[in-house]
């Protein structure tokens, strides 16, 4: 039985999702060997979200499993409105499947995800959201430029082909620092990176005035959550497997594969940059009147003569 009016039948509105939601799969199980300084990187990834944020976003992180340490620290960025949905998993259901779970979930009109090694430098989202309103047909978009294989952007090369001259090129047009900056992180040694280098080359596009490079990574991009959708549900069978899949659907449905000409993101790997900082986000400060209401005891009072009204007119025994 029902007594009474439950109170939020007052409220006269509710909080709206943001048009982006960014997206963050976590899964440290211990933190010694691999993942001796995992918490470190994964707090540096959480606090440059948030301090790069320029434009409003969602952020949402799904945990797979971590170990107390972990999901204490998320908790309490949760609770300091750092991350806004945190999924907490009882078990590991792979990077894939947390991608099914949030990319289904996801309320944005775009979804941007990262893995929880990756750095973000601001204008990082607005770089990104600048390739999707310049360029038709965009599938997904990664902020930094790499070498990415030629094999998942096939769509994209076929574009290309069709465009008017000038706006396709093929060349050596990413620099060595940034170039070695991206395989260094993946452990890449730097005579095996110079070789590649001197053997590969770019291709770039040039339309409605930005240009971008053909390719993208799964390891951080941005999609529209539309497309996302459409190639839902991506097999999940083992923790680390099957991430290609992404980039074949998008390519198969004859969208573009794109990178930005800068770097707006870092793959930190699992060892911190040397000489990293590690920048804790000031919290918003909540209002005077927040904060009196909730002095121990002005909300115990408070609620106390809350629950009096309440029995005095809806309690019969009161």
């Amino acid at each position: 039985m029902r007594v009474g009016h439950n109170p939020a039948r007052f409220v006269e509105s509710v909080a709206q999702p943001a048009e982006y939601t960014v997206a963050v799969v976590t899964c440290l199980p211990f933190l010694s060997g691999f993942y001796e300084q995992g918490l470190q990187i994964l707090k540096r990834c959480i606090y440059s979200i948030h301090e790069s944020r320029q434009t409003p976003f969602d952020l949402i992180v799904f945990d797979n499993r971590s170990c107390e340490e972990v999901r204490q620290f998320l908790s309490e960025a949760h609770q300091q409105g750092v991350i806004q949905y945190l999924v907490l998993s009882d078990k590991n259901i792979g990077k894939i499947g947390a991608w099914n779970f949030m990319f289904g979930a996801a309320q944005g009109k775009y979804v941007a995800f990262a893995d929880s090694d990756i750095y973000f430098k601001p204008g990082w989202l607005e770089e990104s959201l600048a390739l999707f309103e310049a360029f038709p047909n965009v599938g997904m978009v990664t902020a930094r430029p790499f070498r990415a294989n030629e094999k998942y952007s096939s769509a994209t090369f076929e574009w290309a082909k069709d465009q008017a001259p000038g706006v396709f090129q093929a060349g050596a047009f990413l620099d060595w620092e940034t170039f070695w900056e991206h395989v260094q992180s993946l452990g890449v040694s730097e005579d095996q990176a110079k070789e590649d280098y001197a053997q590969s080359k770019d291709y770039r596009l040039h339309y409605n005035g930005k240009t971008a490079y053909i390719g993208a990574g799964h390891f951080q991009f941005m999609a529209r959550s539309d497309v996302l959708k459409r190639i839902l549900p991506i097999p999940s069978t083992k923790p680390m497997r099957h991430e290609r899949t992404l980039d074949e659907r998008i390519d198969q449905l004859g969208l573009l594969r794109l990178l930005t000409t800068k770097a707006y993101v870092y793959h930190m790997g699992n060892r911190l940059p040397e000489g990293a900082s590690l920048v804790v986000p000031r919290h918003k400060k909540k209002s005077l009147r927040k904060r009196i209401a909730q002095l121990p005891g002005v909300r115990h009072g408070l609620l106390w003569l809350y629950n009096k009204i309440f029995r005095l007119y809806f309690d019969e025994d009161a």
